[in-house]
């Protein structure tokens, strides 16, 4: 386990490496100068220059390069080109957003999607198990901005029972509302989107689940667990589904790990300011320092969860050797 763990963030320090590279590069060859969204037509060629070198963007690629590297191991992912704040500050606070948001969401689908996928693959070939795998299906296939406008269109717009969008409502946070009253406020702005990303990702997990769990009930242990004539509460809990979760398993990491990242379709519909809609206007700006912040910490989580869910894999199955 021990040399596992060493050869695997070896790995991660070089596949992170070279993900950065890649998304330096990717932005560099944009044809197009990024200093446009800096300069105004009325500034003198002396102020247009201080400007780009303020940025660093009269250097040559390779000592952008190395700069960009040298940034990134002291913690220090620059200046947005736009707002002028630091990235890192940009970046935890749509990241937190980010995570309420998503986060909350897919823990609810991977709850609801587990729950019935494991109660159908007990019932495999009844018209419960085929509604559901039917309704599963239809949502997880559902295109985003279809579903999410609708929503919006029926419960906001014609019903006007929640808010067309945004995270507050900032007539209220105006007058200096209670904490309750803030955590009443985003939790109504919360209520649609959470809804709508749950309703996309339950059908994944749950078929996932199902499909999983409908291999496990082949083993000879279930068979076994049968013949000595346990419940068939505790075969299907205790001996299927617990066998059944490895798959289950991975899936919910990387969700979580690309929560981070927020949903960019989700988080565009709705108007909810997190990481995903945040990357979107960025790259549309050519801000390079906040796109590449983002993406910076989006890969680290992404890696470092695939590397935790390897781990708990020897965890969840004794018989798994590394």
């Amino acid at each position: 386990m021990g040399k596992y763990i060493i050869g695997r963030i070896i790995q991660i320090i070089i596949t992170f490496f070279i993900v950065m590279s890649i998304i330096f590069l990717l932005f560099r060859i944009i044809p197009s100068d990024p200093s446009s969204f800096l300069l105004t037509p009325s500034m003198t060629a002396e102020a247009k220059e201080t400007i780009r070198k303020q940025f660093g963007l009269d250097e040559p690629i390779a000592v952008q390069y190395f700069v960009y590297l040298k940034n990134f191991v002291h913690g220090n992912f620059g200046t947005s080109f736009y707002s002028g704040r630091p990235v890192m500050s940009i970046i935890m606070e749509r990241m937190l957003n980010s995570i309420l948001l998503i986060t909350t969401a897919v823990i609810i689908a991977y709850i609801i999607g587990v729950s019935i996928g494991k109660a159908i693959a007990w019932k495999r070939g009844s018209k419960t198990e085929k509604f559901f795998v039917i309704l599963g299906l239809w949502f997880y296939t559902t295109f985003t901005p279809w579903l999410g406008i609708m929503f919006l269109w029926i419960f906001s717009f014609k019903l006007k029972l929640f808010p067309l969008g945004g995270m507050i409502t900032p007539e209220k946070w105006i007058l200096d509302p209670s904490l309750m009253e803030k955590i009443c406020d985003m939790g109504y702005h919360l209520i649609l989107p959470l809804v709508t990303y749950v309703l996309l990702w339950f059908g994944g997990y749950m078929l996932l689940m199902r499909n999983s769990m409908l291999e496990t009930l082949k083993e000879d242990y279930i068979v076994t667990a049968r013949a000595k004539g346990l419940k068939e509460k505790v075969i299907k809990n205790k001996h299927a589904a617990r066998n059944a979760m490895l798959p289950i398993v991975t899936a919910f990491a990387i969700s979580v790990s690309f929560s981070i990242g927020g949903a960019v379709l989700i988080e565009t519909i709705f108007s909810w300011p997190g990481i995903g809609r945040t990357i979107v206007e960025a790259t549309l700006r050519q801000d390079y320092p906040l796109v590449q912040g983002a993406f910076a910490v989006i890969t680290l989580v992404v890696l470092l969860a695939n590397f935790v869910a390897d781990i708990a894999y020897a965890y969840l199955d004794p018989r798994i050797s590394y």
